[in-house]
């Protein structure tokens, strides 16, 4: 069996779910319907005892560079509901591959960002190629790092989370390893030997763990220090403040950092701040997911998302307008409204597959 949806390739080959993300010309950008098809996939794979587990790869140089946030911006302008309904799948997805109960293995070579990430770090096994990049860059176009970042990333080494959601550093692959975005470390001409094991059903812990080599040095793991000490700041001021005093050793990269959030979306530092700061104290992605749904019907809404996809990625520019242009314009009060409850009532995600507790 094999079928094509619009962006993805889905097939079953032996005891495994095979699934190749297929818009290479757009950097395999996630699309409603690609979450729609994998949600459906997934289920299918769940429910069919002969399925040990599920592969996802992608076509092109690139694993998946985000969302499709063209076309979210078309509808923030002519169909707003349909924009909110995209992030309550996308968020349902995220949730679903969590709970799936059996080895999901995403092998990620090139890009990996935004809703790229969603699609596949909550699964069991991520594999990273030698060119794997990770990042998380959406403060850059407006919003804040979501499908769940306000759970995975307070909960990397450190406040390496923290400096990753406020800049959208580019992590290489000894980042992303280092970090837990990746389990493995695995060149990309290995890849088949893994799907070939996962058809042919064979245990993959001790496959990957055969096939893995160590990634190098990290940059992060090397900025641990001044990142911990400076990120872990009461406030994005009070961050920034700690970047300008920076001398010595760490000056260089305190000034370069200060120069990458001048760029950022002001409104997104401090919503981005105030996710993560919240998601420490998260006890499940659940959570975190639901107040993320809060926030992003809530931040479509408001000038700086359009305008970032605006100046970032139609007209590209790189120039975008920030409506407050700086801190100092965004009240702490409009910050928390952000966070508040949806009058209509929350998201609400659904674990199909763990059996409730008896009792």
């Amino acid at each position: 069996m094999e079928r094509a949806f619009d962006g993805i390739i889905i097939a079953l080959d032996g005891r495994a779910g095979l699934v190749q993300l297929n818009r290479p010309k757009a950097l395999n950008a996630v699309t409603s319907e690609m979450i729609a098809g994998l949600e459906a996939f997934y289920h299918r794979c769940a429910k069919d005892p002969h399925i040990y587990g599920i592969v996802m790869e992608a076509a092109g140089k690139a694993f998946s560079a985000g969302g499709d946030i063209r076309t979210i911006r078309d509808w923030i302008q002519n169909d707003l509901p349909r924009a909110d309904r995209f992030y309550a799948e996308e968020y349902q997805h995220n949730w679903s591959l969590q709970c799936f109960r059996k080895p999901h293995v995403a092998l990620m070579n090139g890009v990996v960002m935004g809703g790229g990430v969603g699609i596949s770090i909550y699964g069991t096994h991520r594999v990273a190629g030698e060119n794997m990049v990770f990042a998380m860059p959406e403060t850059g176009i407006g919003f804040f790092p979501d499908i769940g970042g306000g759970w995975f990333l307070p909960r990397m080494p450190g406040m390496t989370g923290m400096y990753l959601g406020l800049t959208g550093h580019i992590c290489a692959r000894a980042d992303a390893y280092y970090a837990g975005a990746a389990t493995h470390c695995i060149p990309a001409a290995q890849f088949d030997t893994v799907k070939t094991a996962m058809t042919e059903g064979e245990p993959i812990d001790p496959i990957l763990d055969g096939l893995h080599e160590h990634p190098g040095e990290s940059f992060l793991e090397k900025h641990r220090e001044p990142i911990d000490r400076i990120f872990s700041g009461s406030s994005v001021e009070g961050i920034l403040k700690g970047l300008e005093n920076e001398g010595g050793v760490w000056r260089d990269w305190a000034q370069n950092t200060l120069s990458v959030l001048a760029k950022k979306s002001p409104l997104a530092l401090k919503v981005a701040f105030e996710q993560l700061r919240r998601g420490r104290n998260y006890k499940t992605l659940k959570e975190a997911l639901i107040v993320e749904y809060r926030l992003a019907t809530r931040m479509i809404q408001l000038p700086d998302f359009p305008e970032g996809i605006r100046a970032v990625i139609v007209d590209k520019d790189q120039s975008p307008k920030w409506q407050p242009p700086s801190l100092a314009g965004v009240s702490d009060a409009s910050v928390q409204s952000l966070f508040e409850p949806l009058p209509g009532g929350d998201l609400n995600l659904v674990d199909y597959w763990t059996p409730p507790a008896s009792g």
